[in-house]
């Protein structure tokens, strides 16, 4: 039989400040890191997708990924994450028959796509 990977088992990625990174992606979306220990995500639907490289999609173009996390409920999330005067963007453009997207950046201004999926 064919052997095939079963899920993502890293994300990994370069920061100016690795230890503060971590820490704001644990406090704002209770993603914990390798310095704290494995995050155990939720089972569901994963994309994987390569996209052009001239794509706008991620905003800059010097971007070459961005991150998307699952959420339950993208209404609480995106109030939660303002409360905390992250900056959130929404687009109607964005949503469809897959669920509802928005957008935030770390503070080294890398582009996060939070999305909850409809009907998985």
């Amino acid at each position: 039989m064919k052997q095939k990977v079963t899920g993502i088992g890293g994300l990994f990625f370069r920061g100016r400040d690795p230890q503060e990174l971590a820490n704001w992606y644990q406090e704002h979306l209770g993603v914990d890191s390798l310095f704290d220990s494995v995050w155990k995500q939720e089972a569901g639907p994963t994309i994987y997708g390569p996209f052009s490289h001239d794509t706008e999609y991620f905003g800059r173009k010097e971007q070459q990924w961005m991150v998307n996390f699952r959420v339950g409920d993208l209404d609480a999330m995106i109030a939660q994450l303002k409360a905390a005067g992250i900056a959130v963007e929404t687009r109607a453009e964005w949503d469809s028959e897959v669920g509802r997207f928005a957008r935030i950046h770390d503070p080294e201004g890398n582009p996060i796509e939070l999305w909850e999926p409809a009907g998985f």
